[in-house]
């Protein structure tokens, strides 16, 4: 073999090398980088897990509002009046019995 067919091999072969590094580098970038597929499932889970803790407080939120607008000068819940009133103050009736 001549000088130049050598050149030409290692040539090549640092090439392929280079390539190959290259590509793992970038594989394991895309799977465990901070861009990468793990991340990406987190975030995933943690937007799931979010979302039903926003649909649990908008529940709770909606709950408040309609015992708030029950209990407002404008619509006045009587039976809601007297069960806050009693839990507040401690009263009961006489045909009243309490299980705690």
């Amino acid at each position: 073999m001549d000088q130049n067919t050598k050149s030409r091999r290692f040539l090549g072969y640092t090439t392929s090398v280079g390539v190959a590094v290259l590509v793992i580098y970038f594989s394991i970038t895309a799977v465990q980088g901070p861009y990468g597929l793990r991340n990406l499932f987190k975030l995933e889970q943690r937007e799931i897990e979010l979302q039903a803790k926003l649909a649990r407080v908008t529940q709770q939120r909606i709950e408040a509002q309609n015992r708030t607008m029950r209990l407002s000068d404008q619509y006045l819940d009587l039976d809601l009046l007297d069960e806050q009133a009693r839990k507040v103050l401690g009263y009961i009736r006489s045909d009243e019995i309490i299980i705690q």
